[in-house]
């Protein structure tokens, strides 16, 4: 058989198709490492192994509507992205197509939870699809159309569902289904979502409360639910209503994969959450954002002792493709080298694999990174995945190869190509978070003889993902008198997250600083660079540099420091790739070795010794390695 044939590995009792050959503070540190010793000590816990984890005995492969459309998709929509998975995806593996957040809320118009929902609910109180969305449903019948229309195609469906029970059942008191209490009785209104309005908290003490989500769960298994992403339960870690949940999907008979969102969820539960829910986010919403990625690395390292056969630590959704529909659709602003970086990642790591873009638009790069069947074997047939080193932002991971002798390898060159000279800035703020007065910094800079500015918000190693930041006022002085910055037309601008502002902040609204809203700016989201060349004349530059309520109002968010340059801010380096070294001694072979890339599906050819790839930046190779 030639080595490139196609042949098929079994998942879950199902044929895949595919092409299978025969350093942080010393104080941070010494924290992870307390906090990596306790899980580690309770990840025994985690056996006997419950019943569902035979439910996702690989990790999951899928489809997410968020990335691409918020809160706001469209049954059609879905309907098209089922369609394009039964196509072209599902030999591969993939099969599970999930509607995200608020398909009960008919106002909804971006990826921003209203102020005041309006929540459709049958009469227990139960969220409902919204019929102007979702007309299928119309009549009381819920998801069961739609879930009917994708198993049709030989996929399976999911939901995206916030913990607790809406506000306007427990204002109304409606009863709680095939139960003799009442939503009042169920409610917790100490423990809301601190972001989105929609439900008040479940007080699992009571028998009302299990009552609830019983009667919740049993709903979406009556409508054809395989899949269930449960939101605001891992941070903080709602322990009461992820075993409640855990409860009520057991009662319903029905294989519905429980998902925990958003993260990080703290690794100390680790033995709980593997015990309740099939996979769980290891961090905040990942956008598609180097840094965002780069932070990856660490938290898949941590979660390994808990990776395991039905339950997995999931490193969120891939930001590939076209995103941000709501906006008219853009482009992963990943680089090429940055999405083979996470889909090598995601692979060695055994994270769940949930696509975000808009698929029907997938070009044929995308597709490529969905359709390698070596790469995607790895993430469902592999053993012992480990990280085998890292210095500094060269890593290598590795893994067995079931039935072989063979190692997987993957290596990983996370540096910058151009890193930030801070010693050239000619202003640095310290880092600015909600407890700064006034979330803000004032800066009055001497820029005469400047020809060019670049203004830089760059966050912290903190976890934040909500790091949205305003440049409230900004202004030019000199010879022409007083100009708005916000008046010229920047040279580049760049945002880690959506598109760089003008008079409005990064998530559209009004620019707003510590409740106090700015007549004119720029709304950015950590990192970004913003770049205007100076008109002649310019003396001073004036700016109040603050957080955005946007982000400050949510969990966690934000922690940003803003820098000012008026000379390039970048140095690096002009070579386009480093060696990366592995001794393959450490792999286990001692002779000579054949290496194969399973991202190109070729023989690289004999190595003895040490293999060291070069691998570009941000770049990364996988390999399988076997002796000769």
């Amino acid at each position: 058989m030639n080595a490139t044939q196609p042949q098929s590995a079994s998942r879950c009792g199902k044929t895949v198709a595919g092409n299978y050959p025969t350093n942080r503070r010393l104080a941070g540190t010494v924290l992870s490492a307390l906090a990596m010793a306790c899980a580690a000590a309770a990840a025994a816990e985690i056996t006997p192994s419950p019943s569902f984890h035979a439910w996702a005995k690989t990790p999951p492969m899928g489809w997410n509507s968020y990335d691409s459309w918020g809160i706001v998709v469209p049954e059609k929509e879905v309907k098209a992205n089922a369609d394009y998975m039964a196509s072209k995806l599902a030999k591969y593996g993939w099969e599970y197509v999930v509607v995200d957040i608020q398909w009960y809320e008919s106002s909804a118009k971006d990826m921003f939870c209203p102020a005041n929902p309006v929540i459709v609910m049958d009469e227990f109180g139960r969220p409902q699809p919204t019929p102007n969305r979702h007309p299928s449903a119309a009549g009381g019948k819920g998801f069961k159309p739609l879930a009917d229309y994708v198993h049709a195609k030989g996929l399976k469906f999911g939901l995206h569902i916030m913990r607790g029970i809406p506000k306007p059942a427990v204002e109304k008191n409606l009863p709680i289904a095939n139960s003799t209490w009442h939503a009042a009785d169920a409610a917790d209104k100490t423990r809301p979502c601190a972001w989105c309005p929609d439900m008040w908290g479940v007080d699992t003490t009571k028998p009302a409360g299990q009552a609830w989500y019983d009667a919740l769960y049993q709903m979406f298994a009556d409508w054809g639910v395989d899949f269930v992403k449960c939101d605001d339960l891992s941070a903080p870690y709602q322990s009461g209503e992820v075993e409640a949940i855990r409860k009520a999907i057991d009662k319903t008979g029905r294989v519905m994969l429980l998902s925990t969102s958003p993260g990080a969820t703290p690794l100390e539960q680790g033995a709980h959450v593997a015990a309740n829910a099939n996979l769980w986010r290891i961090s905040g919403d990942f956008w598609d954002d180097w840094k965002a990625l780069k932070e990856q690395f660490e938290r898949v390292d941590h979660w390994t002792q808990f990776r395991g056969s039905g339950h997995w630590p999931d490193a969120d959704m891939l930001p590939i493709g076209t995103l941000r529909m709501w906006t008219g659709g853009e482009k992963t602003k990943f680089t090429r080298d940055e999405q083979i970086t996470m889909m090598t990642l995601w692979s060695i790591a055994r994270s769940p694999l949930m696509i975000g873009g808009q698929m029907p638009l997938n070009d044929a790069f995308t597709e490529s990174l969905l359709t390698n069947g070596e790469v995607l074997g790895v993430n469902q047939a592999s053993a012992n995945n480990r990280q085998l080193y890292r210095n500094g932002d060269q890593l290598a991971w590795v893994a067995e190869v079931p039935g072989s002798k063979d190692k997987y390898l993957a290596v990983f060159n996370a540096r910058d190509q151009r890193v930030l000279d801070e010693s050239r800035a000619v202003f640095k703020s310290a880092v600015v978070t909600r407890n700064t007065p006034g979330q803000a910094v004032d800066i009055d800079l001497d820029v005469t003889g400047a020809k060019k500015l670049w203004l830089v918000v760059d966050s912290t190693a903190d976890g934040s993902a909500m790091d949205h930041a305003d440049w409230a006022e900004p202004r030019l002085l000199g010879t022409q008198g007083e100009t708005k910055l916000t008046d010229l037309q920047w040279v580049s601008a760049s945002s880690g997250w959506e598109s760089v502002k003008v008079n409005k902040s990064i998530s559209g609204g009004n620019i707003l600083i510590d409740d106090k809203q700015a007549a004119y700016g720029l709304g950015t989201h950590a990192p970004s660079t913003i770049v205007y060349d100076l008109p002649a004349g310019t003396t001073r530059f004036k700016v109040k540099a603050g957080l955005d309520q946007g982000g400050t109002r949510q969990a966690g968010g934000a922690t940003v420091r803003f820098l000012v340059y008026t000379v390039d801010p970048m140095v690096g380096s002009d070579a386009p790739a480093m060696a990366i070294p592995v001794k393959l001694t450490e792999l286990g072979f001692q002779g000579p070795c054949q290496v194969r890339d399973l991202w190109k599906q070729q023989s690289v050819g004999e190595f003895t010794g040490t293999f060291a790839p070069l691998i570009p930046w941000h770049g990364a190779g996988f390999f399988r390695i076997s002796s000769k």
